[in-house]
């Protein structure tokens, strides 16, 4: 319970609702499958490229490019960047954090562990904003919106662009950026692919990206994941993350209970609706955007109102996104840690990223 609060919060909360409403046949459709088990392919899937390295290898292979500090800070802050794009934010700071704070290291510039680290937090939470795929808020809300892959990113396009500009700055801002890197080996001769597995998983997630886009039914993605997976390598099954998805459940059944008190229901559309973005920002803050686009998409009339609010509202506290908690994590198991320094710099940051984001928002761009 302690380990999973969000999961523990949840379902509280779902329980504590059915004492108002008394569980029925209606329960079952409160939940999104569709979501669920597109969300669960995913991760199954993501699970797979990273277990084989092959993140890592294409990170090495990268880095044998870069000469000086700022070329190999802007390496790894691009990695998260792009990649969570597509792989999710969590994934993308699993993979590339721990690998971050070994080249630097090797570097001998673990003073630049705080800065990097962050930016590249911001880098996975930004990137994956951009993208239906790039995080569990936005699948969850893409298959709610009326809306093509098209619109999607054109909504995102100006957050994640505006955030990749700050990046870039950020970058430039490192102390001594023009020191030469120390390190030009290779890390990853050790890894071996099997090109026909890789391929296998690499149609599973094209098939994934054409289910979000609804050109292939959800429990087909699911059914041909889970047998593909069962004969390939079964473990992986055990390695997606259920505590989000049981979180998600649980969410699903408080918000559909809220739905059917109409005292209750009508407060809280009078509250979000019409404040979507600053509703969306502000829950992030405290529950993290994942449990706030949960909650406040039952009663927001503008889907793309609120997927903005929850995007940007990643933004913010350390728990704004529960992404952001892996970088903390992994960084204050290094030796010698400044915790109080880590967080410091890391709410001054998002501070700084935060406000431009929110200001294109009241400019509607």
């Amino acid at each position: 319970m302690k380990k999973e609060i969000v999961l523990t919060c949840a379902w509280i909360l779902a329980i504590a609702s059915a004492f108002f409403v008394t569980p029925d046949r209606n329960y079952i459709s409160y939940i999104d499958f569709s979501s669920l088990l597109i969300l669960w392919s995913l991760m199954v899937i993501m699970q797979f490229f990273s277990t084989e390295g092959i993140f890592i290898l294409i990170g090495n292979r990268l880095l044998l490019l870069t000469k000086k500090i700022w070329q190999l800070a802007a390496v790894l802050i691009a990695l998260c960047f792009f990649t969570s794009m597509f792989i999710t934010n969590d994934v993308a700071l699993l993979t590339f954090v721990p690998f971050t704070i070994l080249m630097l290291d090797a570097c001998d510039r673990k003073d630049l562990l705080i800065p990097v680290i962050v930016l590249q937090t911001i880098a996975a939470n930004t990137g994956s904003m951009f993208t239906p795929v790039g995080n569990p808020q936005n699948l969850f809300l893409f298959s709610l919106m009326n809306s093509s892959l098209k619109d999607f990113l054109l909504l995102m396009l100006p957050y994640t662009g505006l955030s990749f500009l700050l990046l870039t700055a950020g970058i430039f801002c490192l102390k001594n950026k023009s020191q030469p890197c120390s390190t030009q080996q290779d890390n990853s001769s050790h890894i071996r692919i099997n090109p026909v597995t890789a391929g296998i998983y690499a149609l599973l997630f094209l098939s994934a990206i054409l289910t979000v886009l609804k050109f292939i039914p959800f429990y087909i993605l699911a059914a041909v994941v889970l047998a593909v997976t069962l004969v390939i390598k079964p473990k992986i099954i055990l390695r997606a993350d259920y505590a989000l998805l049981f979180t998600f459940i649980g969410f699903f059944i408080f918000t559909g209970n809220i739905a059917r008190i109409t005292v209750f229901k009508e407060s809280l559309q009078n509250f979000v609706a019409g404040h979507e973005v600053l509703t969306g920002i502000a829950a992030s803050q405290v529950i993290s955007n994942v449990p706030a686009a949960l909650l406040l998409s039952g009663f927001a009339k503008n889907l793309r109102e609120l997927t903005v609010g929850v995007n940007v509202g990643g933004l913010g506290t350390l728990i704004a996104s529960m992404a952001s908690l892996i970088s903390y994590k992994f960084y204050v198991r290094t030796p010698q840690c400044k915790k109080g320094r880590y967080l410091l710099y890391f709410t001054a940051a998002n501070i700084i990223f935060l406000i431009p984001l929110c200001l294109v928002n009241m400019a509607g761009l």
